[in-house]
């Protein structure tokens, strides 16, 4: 159930009623043959026809044919393990995937229907993708862990990464007029298809485009993400450079857009570090190398050093660190120790861990009331996200990973023939 456009955007395509001629002949020869389960060319155009609808990227025959061998797979490894759908649960999941386009299952699937696409094609899919969650949950849940230095790592990656405030644009603006909104459509989904260059895009923009920039090669230039529209910011900034929309219908257009750069700036702080680390004064700079020599971790040096060693444990930000102590960490990895000489004797650092000041910032307490507007002088993280929401990001994408791990499996060990 992967490759939707935004609930707008599917809703207008469904509202077109997109239709491909449905083949005259052969329509229920089997074209292919999945653990002796046959899949017909018949299901191949009305998946395929599907796809169009939904908005896929690629709504190739053999893209419909990929499509309904792996939901024959999921279905079978579903029932090799008992798993079943209740009426209840797949009346749910079409209500869900329906209301993705503003619509009840019952109004989707009569949109469907007046586009020459059977209800069960829409029952079908959504059978395969919901009991395929479940085995997923059988079989993959309980053998994915996400670490709290994962978690660390994550949270540094986002602090650290540019908030994009400024992107530089080519646009594609499809005319649209009424009855040829479906041309229009089909027009700017091959052109996506195609996974054009920049240079393919501006081609495409000067002889297609009906906007002011046409003979510029459909280029807007570097403009401030605020002065866009709030529903395009995201599919803007989910782009890499170079990358092109999904088709956006609007009244009397359909809409691309190339994202050719993107310039961001650092929260503020981004770069300041919290470090947790441990000191031990010695008596000689030869006693300080030959303890760090041997010890592995930050937990052990209590018991390496011994009972009556006066270890100290700080967590500090850069700023606050004496200097020699500071520059000494700055080499460190975690879990690793090293030396600074002071005077006769030395100093043994080790680094417990490090991690972005904006990341170890503890929640401020709220006693004020409301009213008392106390609450605006809290200092905001910039939208960082909490630990606990990171930790459920990493592990959908572990899962993720690991489905598609698992449907590539079944897939190696089916027999697949063609007849």
């Amino acid at each position: 159930m992967r490759h939707f456009l935004s609930g707008i955007a599917l809703a207008a395509v469904v509202a077109t009623g997109a239709i491909t001629p449905v083949m005259a002949q052969n329509l229920f020869q089997p074209v292919v043959y999945v653990n002796d389960s046959a899949v017909t060319r018949y299901e191949v155009d009305q998946r395929q026809r599907f796809m169009q609808v939904i908005g896929a990227p690629d709504t190739s025959a053999a893209e419909a044919e990929k499509a309904l061998i792996d939901d024959r797979l999921r279905v079978q490894a579903a029932k090799q393990i008992g798993v079943t759908i209740t009426p209840e649960n797949l009346q749910r999941g079409m209500e869900e995937f329906a209301g993705r386009a503003g619509l009840d299952s019952a109004s989707f699937i009569a949109r469907l229907e007046s586009a020459g696409i059977e209800a069960g094609v829409f029952r079908d899919f959504v059978e395969a993708g919901t009991v395929w969650r479940d085995v997923v949950r059988a079989r993959l849940v309980s053998q994915i862990e996400v670490s709290d230095a994962e978690i660390d790592q994550q949270l540094k990656r986002v602090i650290e990464t540019p908030i994009i405030d400024r992107v530089t644009l080519a646009e594609l603006i499809i005319p649209a007029p009424p009855g040829r909104e479906q041309q229009a459509l089909q027009l700017a989904q091959r052109i996506v298809a195609s996974r054009p260059t920049p240079e393919q895009f501006a081609q495409a923009a000067r002889q297609y485009s009906a906007a002011p920039s046409a003979q510029a090669g459909g280029q807007l230039g570097t403009l401030p993400l605020d002065n866009l529209p709030p529903s395009l910011r995201p599919i803007l900034t989910a782009l890499q450079p170079g990358q092109v929309t999904q088709p956006l219908p609007v009244d009397g257009a359909v809409v691309l857009f190339l994202l050719r750069d993107a310039q961001g700036s650092l929260r503020p702080g981004a770069r300041e570090q919290v470090l947790d680390y441990l000191t031990l004064r010695m008596a000689s700079v030869a006693e300080a190398q030959a303890l760090a020599a041997r010890t592995r971790s930050c937990d052990e040096l209590y018991s390496d050093a011994g009972p009556q060693a006066a270890v100290q444990r700080q967590t500090q930000s850069q700023g606050a660190i004496p200097t020699l102590i500071a520059s000494r960490l700055a080499s460190l990895d975690a879990d690793e120790a090293g030396v600074v000489p002071m005077g006769a004797g030395a100093e043994l650092v080790m680094l417990c861990s490090r991690q972005p000041a904006l990341a170890a910032q503890a929640e401020v307490p709220t006693t004020a009331l409301p009213e008392d507007g106390v609450e605006n002088a809290i200092p905001r993280t910039g939208g960082i996200p909490d630990r606990e929401a990171v930790k459920d990001q990493l592990f959908n994408d572990k899962i993720n990973t690991a489905a598609e791990g698992l449907l590539a499996d079944l897939r190696a060990d089916a027999v697949i023939r063609r007849p």
